[in-house]
């Protein structure tokens, strides 16, 4: 049996021209979701569809960002479809991973996207190798100015301030502030090791 599965964003996007794709492919039920992101995992509609599905059944879908916008998502459904005997057919992208050749087409795109993050995650690697060398920061800009810390501790000295209290006075977050001060433990040890070595 063929059951449908049709999805829009937002209420007042319309979703008649899904739900007449999914007739015209033969789907004896057709579930909804009205008003929800393809990012959302967990949807009515989409759970509804997928209890229904029985061994031999097909998932029937006007196009694979109905059923979720990541791939990482997409290839969980397909994975889990195969396990329960039951295949996915996308209208517009015309996948069809109940047979051999359109699971093939389904994977070769899951892998060409992995690629793809790959060949991105090199790049930007490259890149801050690049501008360390070049001398440039990598990361957030730090926030404190000159002397915050030894303001914050000062004001934690002198009035018992907190370590939130010191913070939010330099107009930072206490996490700013515990990076900054672990920045400066970890730079005083390194200089007395610097000291310890030279006087050896």
């Amino acid at each position: 049996m063929r059951i449908g599965y049709a999805r829009v964003s937002t209420l007042d996007q319309n979703v008649d021209m899904q739900l007449k794709a999914l007739v015209s492919c033969g789907c004896e039920q057709i579930f909804s979701d009205l008003g929800h992101s393809g990012a959302q995992r967990l949807r009515p509609g989409l759970a509804e569809a997928l209890e229904a599905l029985q061994p031999g059944d097909t998932l029937v879908i006007w196009r694979l960002d109905r059923l979720g916008r990541s791939l990482s998502h997409l290839i969980d459904v397909v994975n889990d479809f195969g396990s329960r005997g039951v295949a996915l057919y996308s209208v517009t992208e015309a996948i069809d991973t109940g047979s051999a050749g359109g699971l093939l087409i389904f994977h070769i795109m899951g892998a060409l996207a992995e690629f793809e993050r790959g060949l991105i995650s090199e790049r930007t690697s490259a890149g801050m190798a690049a501008a360390k060398l070049r001398g440039q920061s990598i990361g957030r800009p730090v926030k404190l100015r000159p002397g915050d810390v030894e303001m914050a501790l000062d004001g934690m000295a002198r009035e018992g301030l907190s370590l939130a209290d010191a913070a939010r006075r330099q107009g930072i977050s206490r996490a700013t502030l515990c990076r900054a001060l672990r920045r400066r433990r970890e730079q005083s040890a390194g200089d007395r090791a610097s000291l310890v070595s030279v006087g050896a």
